[in-house]
């Protein structure tokens, strides 16, 4: 019979292992062989798993055994027996006390993540031969198998893969080698070396005994000369075109950086930075975790990340942190104003940043290299003075191309070199000969003919003059360029500032016409229509009150354009149907696009195109062509997520998406924006395109260096006139003139070398303090809020001054008086929807009396919180009007939002209205 004491211990055992069973016990089998559970408790943990999920389901049956009393005999050997039985032996070997010791803990957690990183590619497996595979090897039970052969004929093969995933990761450790095999007997030799890193057989691979294969990282003769100096603890950075492995040489020398200080007994801490959210995932998934993972911790950390600890214990927890710049910089600037819960530099022992030509004036980069430069500029003052120093740590700067910098002249771009090379403290700046690894694409520019006939084009114009004439506005360029965009935005910025509305609105919507004369230049003429029509239906809902709500005010210029509009809606419908009119530089298109895949095996490329709106445009164009179709083109478009653009952004999880897609060929042809670019490691390319679009030096190495396989090519589509050609010819001066420049900086005596080097670093220094001073100077004159009223930028009625707006987490500014509250009117915006750990939004608000949008609707912690966006009022501040578009721009200081106060306001108001 059990004792009183030993029940007592049982369940304060399962309680301690709570979120190992959580996760690995699956309650509708282990109930089957409970019978100290009366059924009527049985019932409601599986009505809990039905309805909430199997997590929930669980804590229910931990929380029921824990309340029965008194406990039956036997009960926890039946508990025990119930979980083997029911095919949970991983659970039950824990509730036993004899979990697998911490190392092999460790490496069964890090098969686990592996899984859920890759389930994309794990779900395309053949499920039913896997299934039975796994069956006959012992790692699923008779019941896992009924249900996943269940799953796939209900709901095909990727639910049962899904199935199938999430019942052998419930296995005591060793369950990964064999599904392994299981892969390997099943021919499934990709998705073996997307897990492996190798392929079935590859002798760099080194079998564990309960975990995953161990890769060994092998260096070509080219990626090892690079990465010597750093091997000897030097600051280097490596210059390397896209594609020959930059990434894969950092993790040898963090590798190698780590086990050295471990010999020596002295601790070790890497901080890999990269400046796009993505490329944490990628580079902890592909190379730094996949490579290191058996020897020692990796995590990582974005914006994107909902981490229940600080950045701070993550530092301390982990030996390699892959994070976003800011991160960084954010928990050193705690340290400096004195927090305990900041990042030092002594803390850390190697800095690797990736993208490292971004270590300029303003970049966050190069604020943490001030930091850096600081110290070591300090450092050699304390050591004269023979007083401790502070360590700092080694830097590693990766590329694939540091650019001129704008230079026009060879010494020019000499000094921005040299520049980047002090702002990263670097010893030498390393290039490779890549000899017959070296992979060119054949480079094509493709130049079509101007069309004679722009029936549609015309329309729009004609619809422009008649605004300017009714606004009384002389464009001094021509329509649909950049240079008439800038001047149209002028016009609207300076009619705000005068409460000028005919000639502010006349001014926005001349800027949609605009975008649309450049869509349907570059893309479908019918792309240009539906952004229009899209946008007028858009701005007539603003005009539209909900129920319960005064009629919103149209003014006589609003009525002028919305008739406009409608009186040339049909016929731009028909013409935009007319494929006679369309651009040549989308027949190009076509034709290069059909070429490349009747031409190729295998076709797979990237089309790289100017604007968010034209990536979605373009893919749109192929998925519709049949011809495409015909030759096996299978598009879709990957665009970037930064919230600047009105075209909803990607988030990193879709961008992964589609790019996991890419990897597998479920997806052969990318149209992207600037985004594929810099960074993302995308599948091999055997033909780019960059489709009416030049930019600088760095982004045409970046592109091209995306056509990575044998036989590539990299085509410019450019229209006749369009000037695009002619700036790709001066980008390919430039990239020899850096070519040259970086020749000259490693011919530079080493003497000669570093002594410019200190003084630009000098030079940075000075210049930062003098930023510095400028910005507590601009700090200490903050006036106060009062000082700051705001009106609608719309119809310029008063809406509130700097006082009633208060500030969440140092971001949000709301304003939740009940004042404000009359003024708005809120409307459902799906595309808005945003959720995090204390607050989401889910709607906008708007203008009571013109519509005009002033932000959006946060609920935050349960309480609602008009959040203002200051782009959309006008500022009157030192008694002139100013347009604002980012709260950093106004120099006044916003009390933080009370939260407590303000619950207890709400909670009031909500007794108040239930005793009435």
């Amino acid at each position: 019979m059990a004792s009183d004491k030993d029940n007592t211990a049982n369940i304060s055992l399962i309680e301690d292992f709570r979120p190992r069973l959580r996760k690995l016990i699956e309650v509708e089998f282990v109930l089957d062989h409970l019978n100290f559970l009366d059924n009527d408790n049985k019932d409601l943990i599986r009505t809990k798993a039905r309805k909430e999920s199997n997590l929930k389901a669980v804590d229910q049956l931990i929380d029921t055994i824990i309340r029965i009393r008194p406990l039956p005999n036997g009960w926890f050997r039946e508990f025990v027996d119930a979980l083997s039985a029911g095919g949970c032996k991983h659970a039950a070997i824990y509730v036993q006390d004899s979990p697998p010791c911490p190392a092999l803990e460790a490496e069964n957690d890090n098969c686990v993540r592996l899984i859920e990183l890759l389930s994309p590619s794990l779900l395309e497996m053949k499920t039913t031969d896997v299934c039975l595979d796994c069956f006959a090897r012992g790692i699923l039970t008779p019941e896992d198998r009924e249900i996943i052969l269940a799953e796939c004929k209900n709901r095909g093969n990727m639910g049962g893969a899904r199935e199938l995933l999430r019942r052998i990761v419930r296995f005591p450790p060793g369950w990964f080698s064999i599904f392994l095999k299981a892969l390997q007997v099943t021919e499934h030799p990709d998705l073996f070396k997307e897990l492996t890193g190798e392929s079935p057989g590859d002798n760099l691979i080194e079998p564990m005994e309960n975990g995953p294969p161990k890769a060994v990282i092998v260096l070509r003769d080219y990626q090892m000369a690079v990465a010597r100096p750093a091997l000897e603890g030097k600051n280097i950075i490596i210059c390397l075109p896209t594609g020959s492995g930059k990434t894969r040489v950092a993790v040898y020398i963090t590798k190698e950086h780590l086990d050295s200080r471990r010999k020596e007994g002295r601790p070790g801490k890497v901080v890999v930075l990269v400046n796009k959210v993505p490329l944490v995932e990628q580079h902890y998934s592909t190379e730094f975790w996949k490579f290191l993972k058996n020897k020692y911790k990796v995590e990582r950390v974005s914006g994107d990340s909902q981490l229940k600890i600080s950045f701070t214990d993550i530092v301390q927890k982990n030996d390699i942190i892959i994070c976003t710049a800011q991160i960084l910089e954010n928990y050193l600037e705690r340290a400096h104003s004195g927090d305990d819960d900041g990042i030092k530099l002594s803390d850390l022992s190697l800095i690797v940043i990736d993208e490292c030509h971004h270590t300029q004036k303003g970049g966050v980069y190069n604020h943490i290299m001030i930091r850096y430069l600081k110290q070591k500029h300090k450092n050699a003052k304390l050591k004269k003075e023979q007083k401790d120093t502070m360590a700092i740590p080694q830097i590693l700067g990766l590329t694939a191309s540091p650019g001129v910098g704008g230079a026009k002249k060879i010494e020019k771009a000499e000094e921005h070199i040299l520049r980047i090379c002090a702002n990263l403290d670097a010893y030498k700046i390393m290039t490779g000969n890549l000899g017959e690894n070296k992979k060119e694409p054949h480079k094509k520019i493709a130049t079509a003919e101007e069309r004679k006939e722009d029936p549609f084009g015309d329309v729009i114009k004609g619809i422009m003059n008649a605004i300017h004439i009714h606004a009384e506005l002389n464009p001094t360029c021509d329509l649909g360029t950049q240079n008439y965009e800038q001047w149209v935005v002028q016009k609207e910025q300076n009619a705000a500032k005068e409460e000028n509305q005919k000639v502010r609105v006349c001014a926005e919507h001349l800027r949609q016409y605009n975008e649309a004369l450049y869509l349907g230049k570059t893309i479908r003429m019918w792309d240009a229509f539906s952004f229009l029509d899209k946008y007028f239906d858009e701005e007539l809902k603003k005009k539209v009150a909900p129920e319960d709500e005064e009629a919103i005010i149209k003014t006589d210029t609003e009525r002028f354009l919305f008739t406009l509009f409608k009186d040339s809606k049909v016929k731009l419908q028909e013409l935009a149907k007319l494929p006679q009119f369309e651009n040549n530089s989308l027949a190009k298109l076509r034709t290069k696009i059909l070429h490349e895949f009747t031409s190729r095996e295998k076709a797979r490329g990237i089309i790289f195109t100017k604007t968010r709106r034209s990536a979605i445009a373009l893919a749109q164009w192929v998925q519709e062509n049949s011809k495409f179709e015909e030759v096996g083109v299978k598009a879709c478009h990957v665009i970037g997520g930064g919230g600047q653009s009105v075209v909803k952004p990607m988030t990193a999880a879709e961008q992964r998406d589609v790019l996991n897609k890419f990897q597998n060929a479920e997806i052969n042809l990318l149209i992207a924006t600037t985004v594929a670019e810099e960074g993302l490691d995308i599948a091999a390319c055997n033909f780019v395109i960059r489709y009416e679009l030049v930019t600088n030096e760095i982004a045409m190495i970046q592109a091209r260096g995306r056509g990575r396989a044998e036989d590539s090519s990299y085509t410019l589509v450019a229209g006749e006139g369009s000037g695009v050609a002619e700036r790709e010819s001066v980008n390919e001066y430039r990239e020899k003139m850096m070519s040259k420049a970086i020749d000259k900086v490693k011919k530079l005596d080493q003497e000669e070398y570093e002594k410019r080097i200190k003084e630009f670093q000098i030079q940075a220094i000075m210049e930062e303090r003098v930023r510095t001073t400028k910005k507590k100077q601009k700090g200490m004159k903050k006036e106060s809020p009062s000082k700051v009223k705001f009106s609608c930028r719309s119809c310029n009625k008063p809406v509130c001054s700097g006082e009633d707006v208060e500030i969440i987490e140092n971001m949000h500014r709301v304003n939740v008086t009940p004042q404000f509250k009359e003024l708005f009117i809120q409307r459902e915006n799906t595309s808005l929807v945003k959720r995090l750990l204390d607050y989401e939004t889910n709607g906008f608000i708007a203008c009571k009396d013109c519509g005009q949008r002033w932000g959006s609707m946060m609920l935050y912690r349960g309480i609602e919180c008009p959040c203002l966006h200051v782009k959309n009022f006008l500022v009157m501040y030192d008694e002139k009007r100013k347009n604002i578009n980012k709260w950093s721009e106004l120099g006044i200081q916003l009390p933080a939002f009370d939260y407590a106060e303000h619950a207890r306001s709400v909670a009031e108001s909500s007794e108040d209205e239930e005793s009435m």
